[in-house]
Parts: structure tokens; C-alpha cells; sequence
């Protein structure tokens, strides 16, 4: 027998035989105190016996069984070959490692088919406590609030005015959102379509390009770049209707830009033959993409078998859960801090530091509670329903020892459009050189759309979001490198993202109420940039 299956057999044996072996000399010494069970106690030794041979027995043919399963997958994979065809559409399935970077450089990014990792991670007990404890705390606001609500008013009153505030004007975001989708189903495909057709035929190859491209951009730059500031502008929309536009137009922009940028390649190494149409990517497969969980394009995702009902049904209410949950945080812990008529203290460094401090706990909670609720809960609403199997939409971030790996593992989604498309792109057009000015480059995109998604957002421009992004995040990510792998760094991490939260609610939190206290003198730029807050006392 082979060291494997020996092993195999030891060890699913060890425990239970001595077991056994403990029960047995347990009955031995019961037997000879009392003589007359001696016989009765070898018959039960003998049933206990058989049932132990038929536990381990099965125990031992389910591992041989994986362990057979495994190296027959194993020299299928490695002796079959699939069809040209087909590589594309399996997509990796049949391999469970991750690429290297190098192969990541070459090839772009693989599809897997995996789970979230929080989904395994509630799988056990332990991680599913920590879960139940969140839960507890939304409890606890709940009843907190009724118990004020009865003190203050005598009677029982639940109301949810702070989100009907947030997501009102509803029917203005559909109409625009139907806009944005419909211009960005239709136009950028078949632009490119018909381009691609007529690419390898006509005359003047540069003349074709620049006349589409030209075209494109001034329907690009009208429709998904001033419509939806002009629709947030001027229909005054509330803070979450405006995220939602300003979010969406972002998510087609850079959903536009990867169709194109994987298929445009394709189109001009692939001459069709004296004939024949080039080959382009079907309207079905784009339409897929426009929805599923990613932005990077493939004409073919690993796709699961069905669709778990249950599943949809109870990340749906995860959802509605997460947003009373950060409802009931604005309401219990932030809008008491900073609303005016309970601010009496005038501006001090003492009252400013305090402010910090009390907005540590609210801004790590909302931290938290974005990242569960978006890239958890929302991205695997839409992976489940539209059977996306590659649910690896985050990684372990929480157990980083630098910002380097943080950047990379908090949100998978954008980090690979940003590295296909920013980073290796960069890199391609430098031949390989200038790392450090690709990576940085990266870092000022990524600070300015998120700058951008704030201010949009809030209706006001102050770029805490952006100093902390592109200053003290580009200065962390080179000097807290993947090297750091002590325990004292990952501490070191989650210091810095407690008081990073508590800086930016804080700031924020003063300068809504700056701008609802303290109207502009007037309509100049430097009304528009000058933060609100700096000035202004509305302490009452």
C-alpha cells in the first residue's frame, strides 16, 4: 500500500481507536468488580466493535475516494486539451490556483469559479458570532430609539424621515439612470461594430479610427459625462439619489471603456478572410456584462448551474437590513454631535479634537457596513441572479499588514480594472519601466473619481477624501510595503482606518451643516472651493 493511503488510513483512525480502546478498559475494570456483567459487557464490546469497524471503514473509503478524485481530475487536466473554442468559455475553470503577476501582465485577468469569502467564512461558528453581534447592535439602536422617542414624546414612534429625505426624487433617478443605460447598451456597441467591419477594408485605416473615435467621444463626453451633472444639478437631488447617479455613470464609464479596450485589440490582429465578417463579440454576451458583478469584459463568464432562490432572498434583506443599519448610526451617533442645537461649545482645537475622537466609532461602523452591504451583499445579489460564479469581489483585507496589500484586497472589482487598465497600461506604453510613477499615477485617478463621487454626492467640494487618498495613502502604500508581515502592522493598519474614518465624518458632518447654516455671499469660484465650514459659525 502506498505512504498516501497508509496515511490517509492513520489518520482517520487514530482518534476514534483510542476511543474505543478507553471505552473498552472502562468495562474490563467494571467487569471484574461484578462477574456476573463480564459476559454481557464482551457482547456489547463485540457490537461496539463492529460499529467502530463500519465508522472507520467509511471514513477511510470517503478519503481514498477524494484523494482518487483528485489525481483523476488532476491527469484529465493535465492529458485532455480542450477545443480552441471552448478555452475561453471554460476560463479557468478547471484550474483552482490563481495566476502569477507575470501571467497576470500577459494574459489580463482569469475568471474562477469561487465563492465570496465571507460566505465560507460564515461557515463557521466562530466568524457567524461576530455576525450575530452586529446584528445584537442594530437591536440595540432600535430599541435606543424607541425608548427615546417614548421619553421625549410620550409614545412609541419609529420614523424613517433621514431616509426618505435621502432617497427622494426617485422617479428623476430612474429616468435618468434608463437614459445612461440605454445610450450605453446601444451606442458604444455598435460604434465599435461598425468600425470593426469596416477597419480592414477601408482605404484610410487612420481617417476611420479618428473619425469614430471622434464621434464616440462627443456622444461619450454629452451623455454619460455632462447629463448626469446637469440631471444632479439641477434637479437638486438628495444625497443618495445623487449617489446613485453619479455612482452609475462611473460604473458605465469604466464598463464602456473595458468593451472597448478588450475588443478593439481583437479587431485588429484578427484580418476576417476574403468573404467573411470579423468576428464581434455577440450584443447578448455585452448585455450580460452591462449587469454582472465585474469590469472587466469576456465574452464568456464562469457561470453557475442555478440560481439559489433562498440565497437572493435573504442577501436581499441583508441589504434592507444594512441600510436602516446606517440610518440608525447617523441618527443615534452623528447627527447629535454635530447638528447645531447641540452644539454650544464654540470652534476650539479641544472641541475639534473631541469631535474627531466621537467620530471614530460611527465612521469605522459605516466603514464596515459599506463594505458588507456593496461589495459583499449587492455584488452577490447580482452574481447569484445573473449565475456569476467568480464571487471573489474582495479578499482579506482586514488581515493586512500594509496599505500595499490593502489597496489590492479591499475591493477586487475596481483594483482590477484599475491594474489591467491604469497600472499594466501604463507600464506597456513605458516598455516596462517607471513602476513607481504607474503606481502613482493610479493612486491620483482613483483619489480624483473618488473625490469626485463625494463632492457630487454631498453637493459640496471639500477634498478630505482626496489629501487622505493621495497624500497619506500614496505616502503609506511605499513606505508600509508588503515586506511588513508583523502582527504590530496590521494593529498600525487598523489605527490608521479608525482615525481616517473619524477624520472624514467629522469633516464632513461640520460642513453639511456649514452649508445649510451659512449660505455663499455669492456665485465665484472661490465660493464654490473655499470650504464652508472654515468660516462659518453656526453654533447657536
Amino acid at each position: 500500500m502506498s505512504f498516501p493511503f497508509q496515511f490517509l488510513i492513520m489518520t482517520s483512525s487514530e482518534a476514534s481507536n483510542g476511543m474505543w480502546h478507553r471505552k473498552t478498559k472502562t468495562r474490563q475494570q467494571e467487569s471484574k468488580s461484578d462477574p456476573a456483567k463480564s459476559h454481557e459487557n464482551e457482547q456489547e464490546d463485540l457490537v461496539e466493535w463492529e460499529k467502530y469497524m463500519k465508522k472507520v471503514k467509511g471514513k477511510v473509503l470517503e478519503q481514498v475516494q477524494d484523494h482518487l478524485r483528485d489525481i483523476l481530475d488532476k491527469a484529465l487536466t493535465e492529458s485532455i486539451e480542450p477545443p480552441a473554442h471552448l478555452k475561453s468559455a471554460l476560463n479557468g475553470k478547471t484550474s483552482k490556483k490563481e495566476p502569477s503577476r507575470s501571467q497576470r501582465m500577459d494574459d489580463g485577468k482569469v475568471f474562477l469559479e469561487r465563492a465570496s469569502l465571507l460566505d465560507d467564512l460564515f461557515e463557521i461558528s466562530h466568524i457567524r458570532t461576530i455576525y450575530h453581534m452586529f446584528i445584537a447592535v442594530l437591536l440595540i439602536f432600535c430599541l435606543s430609539t424607541l425608548a427615546v422617542d417614548y421619553i421625549d414624546q410620550g409614545r412609541l414612534v419609529l420614523e424613517f424621515d433621514l431616509l426618505f429625505y435621502a432617497f427622494g426624487k426617485l422617479g428623476t433617478v430612474t429616468w435618468a439612470w434608463l437614459a445612461m443605460f440605454v445610450y450605453t447598451l446601444f451606442v458604444p456597441y455598435f460604434i465599435l461594430e461598425f468600425w470593426g467591419s469596416l477597419y480592414h477594408t477601408f482605404p484610410s485605416k487612420l481617417v476611420l479610427t479618428l473619425g469614430a473615435g471622434l464621434i464616440f467621444t462627443t456622444i461619450q463626453t454629452c451623455v454619460l459625462g455632462l447629463f448626469p451633472i446637469y440631471t444632479v444639478v439641477h434637479h437638486q437631488l438628495p444625497p443618495a439619489s445623487r449617489f446613485i447617479v453619479i455612482l452609475e455613470q462611473i460604473r458605465f464609464l469604466m464598463k464602456t471603456y473595458s468593451f472597448i479596450r478588450e475588443t478593439a485589440p481583437v479587431i485588429l490582429k484578427n484580418a476576417p478572410k476574403e468573404g467573411k465578417n470579423s468576428r464581434f463579440p455577440t450584443f447578448s454576451s455585452y448585455l450580460y456584462f452591462l449587469f454582472c458583478p465585474t469590469l472587466i469584459y469576456r465574452e464568456f463568464y464562469p457561470r453557475n448551474r442555478q440560481i439559489r432562490w433562498k440565497y437572493v432572498a435573504v442577501t436581499l434583506g441583508k441589504i434592507f437590513g444594512c441600510l436602516f443599519y446606517g440610518y440608525f448610526i447617523l441618527v443615534r451617533l452623528c447627527i447629535p454631535v454635530f447638528r447645531p442645537a447641540e452644539t454650544n461649545q464654540p470652534f476650539s482645537k479641544r472641541t475639534m479634537v473631541l469631535a474627531v475622537f466621537h467620530s471614530i466609532l460611527p465612521g469605522i461602523m459605516l466603514l464596515l457596513l459599506c463594505f458588507f452591504a456593496f461589495l459583499h451583499c449587492w455584488l452577490n445579489l447580482f452574481g447569484e441572479l445573473l449565475r456569476f460564479a467568480d464571487r471573489m469581489f474582495y479578499k482579506d483585507w482586514w488581515n493586512s499588514t500594509s496599505f500595499a496589500n490593502y489597496y489590492r484586497t479591499w475591493n477586487v472589482v475596481v483594483h482590477d480594472w484599475l491594474y489591467y487598465y491604469g497600472y499594466r497600461d501604463f507600464l506597456w506604453l513605458s516598455n516596462r519601466r517607471f513602476r513607481a510613477a504607474a503606481m502613482l499615477s493610479v493612486f491620483i485617478v482613483s483619489a480624483v473619481v473618488h473625490e469626485y463621487a463625494l463632492a457630487m454626492g454631498f453637493g459640496f467640494f471639500y477634498p478630505v477624501m482626496f489629501c487622505l487618498f493621495a497624500v497619506f495613502g500614496v505616502a503609506f502604500n511605499f513606505t508600509m510595503t508588503d515586506k511588513r508581515q508583523s502582527p504590530v502592522f496590521n494593529v498600525i493598519m487598523w489605527a490608521c482606518l479608525f482615525l481616517g474614518q473619524g477624520v472624514q465624518v467629522c469633516l464632513y458632518c461640520q460642513e453639511w451643516y456649514a452649508q445649510i447654516h451659512c449660505p455663499p455671499a455669492g456665485d465665484s469660484l472661490w465660493e464654490l472651493l473655499m470650504p464652508r465650514s472654515w468660516s462659518c459659525s453656526y453654533q447657536t
